[in-house]
């Protein structure tokens, strides 16, 4: 903890999934005084999202798997002095010439409470985490249609299941992990449909080769879902989606090598709900409107840009898992751990524990070797806007159709997402942009070269004007040293 409640802590850590609880531990065992801000009620993350205690969940660990790592980073967060600010969104992080960094929050469930938090640190590590990344296609705004992650997290933290039969679609390794947990908590899982392959992996035999977990991972699920007589089908979609009320059944097309629809190779499969999702989107926001610099990745997704150390073209400013480029939990933990370390040696004034600093880049660089040959293997290609029909909306905030996005294109010359935008409000709405920008960047780039999604974004979550109006408040006691009264 600080010397006096107006001192800034050492390390402010935003996100308490699997790099951020990494990244505070390491840094508190050290002797740094560290804020967790996270938005959930409970640490864990998406990866760790478990049940409430007040739901008596007997095993919550049989739904996860590494669940020992995760026990053991919450017994050291126990035993440390982290300050776990659970429930508090941060929309923006600022920092004066020369001072400490401070991180803007407003409390509650959903971020709707009236109370604004500020939250002062000399270092921040950034641990966000990612976006499921959506796809449109026509009937995709029936009830019944949820995200594949969206459908796990049901799962694990409310212990109910989105439908009794339920098609798992999109692409990308999570859908085994999400069709394996839906048919052990019972639910019927007709199929899980890929649209690429896992061929693509073969032309990555050195990463392949060095992470031969990966490979223990994927034989685990797939001896799942033959347990559970679930059908594998790759190289195809769900391009509609029946029903009146809700999702009654699906359309399943073979897709070409750019994804396009293969005329007369369509099957309905009928179900009452669909977990889809097509990848995950690094969640970046706070750093970019710091001006932070980012890469583009094979998935068409933008990342952080890192160096050795995970800190970001911002200095004093760190970043660690998915916010670099989607990895998955293990990696987060070797990158948040390698950030506290980092963020502790920049305090003290030199490097500590340089061993195991090497030993952790060498982790990171060979899972990140993998995590690259995923993200080649299972990016979209250009064909997939052949699933739409004109009717089919793809902002669902602003009930934006394809064809109103095509019109923008061919009748009045947009040619990027944000000229869209102003054309016909497409991510004006309440995600801005975060579930369609994607998509509406593919139609407006009509299948010649995508313009890397505008991240750039003010707030990062949305906020109620009392919080904007608190940044111009001078900055005093920890709010969390004085809970309950404004900042």
């Amino acid at each position: 903890m600080p010397a006096s409640a107006s001192d800034p802590y050492d390390l402010a850590v935003i996100g308490a999934g699997s790099a951020g609880l990494a990244g505070a531990v390491t840094a508190a065992e050290l002797g740094l005084s560290v804020a967790l801000l996270d938005g959930s009620p409970q640490h864990g993350g998406q990866f760790y999202r478990h049940p409430a205690p007040s739901m008596g969940a007997a095993r919550p660990e049989a739904l996860h798997h590494d669940w020992a790592a995760f026990a053991e980073l919450r017994r050291r967060l126990e035993r440390s002095d982290v300050s776990h600010l659970s429930g508090h969104h941060v929309w923006t992080v600022t920092k004066e010439d020369h001072g400490p960094w401070a991180v803007h929050a407003v409390t509650g469930v959903d971020g709707t409470a009236e109370r604004s938090v500020r939250v002062r640190a000399r270092t921040v590590l950034l641990a966000t985490g990612a976006y499921e990344r959506q796809l449109p296609f026509p009937g995709w705004t029936l009830p019944g249609v949820v995200g594949a992650g969206g459908a796990q997290a049901m799962l694990k933290s409310g212990l109910v299941l989105p439908g009794k039969r339920v098609v798992v679609a999109g692409s990308g390794p999570l859908l085994l992990a999400v069709a394996t947990s839906l048919a052990a908590a019972g639910a019927q899982v007709p199929a899980v449909i890929e649209a690429s392959g896992y061929l693509g992996y073969a032309r990555h035999p050195r990463a392949l080769a060095a992470n031969p977990h990966k490979l223990v991972e994927a034989a685990v699920h797939g001896a799942a879902l033959l347990r559970h007589r679930v059908r594998l089908r790759t190289r195809s979609a769900v391009t509609e989606v029946h029903g009146t009320d809700r999702v009654e059944a699906v359309t399943v097309t073979r897709l070409d090598r750019d994804w396009r629809p293969v005329r007369g190779a369509s099957r309905q499969i009928e179900c009452d709900a669909l977990a889809v999702g097509h990848g995950l989107a690094p969640q970046i926001e706070l750093a970019t409107a710091l001006g932070c610099a980012t890469r583009p990745v094979a998935d068409g997704t933008s990342a952080l840009a890192l160096d050795g150390l995970q800190e970001t073209s911002v200095r004093g400013l760190w970043a660690a898992g998915e916010t670099g480029g989607i990895g998955g939990a293990q990696l987060a933990r070797s990158e948040g751990e390698l950030a506290g370390l980092a963020a502790a040696g920049r305090l003290y004034g030199h490097p500590v524990r340089e061993e195991r600093v090497r030993a952790l880049q060498r982790r990171r660089d060979r899972m990140r070797a993998f995590a690259d040959a995923m993200a080649i293997s299972h990016a979209p290609a250009a064909g997939w806007t052949g699933w739409l029909t004109g009717d089919t909306e793809v902002c669902r905030c602003e009930e934006v159709t394809a064809r109103s996005i095509r019109e923008a294109v061919t009748d009045f010359g947009a040619r990027d997402a944000r000229t869209v935008k102003l054309l016909t409000r497409a991510g004006m709405g309440w995600c801005q942009g975060r579930m369609c920008g994607a998509a509406v960047a593919c139609l407006a780039a009509r299948e010649g070269a995508v313009e890397p999604p505008a991240e750039r974004r003010p707030f990062a979550v949305p906020v109620p004007l009392s919080a904007l109006a608190s940044l111009d408040e001078p900055t005093g006691i920890r709010p969390d040293a004085a809970p309950g009264v404004d900042d």
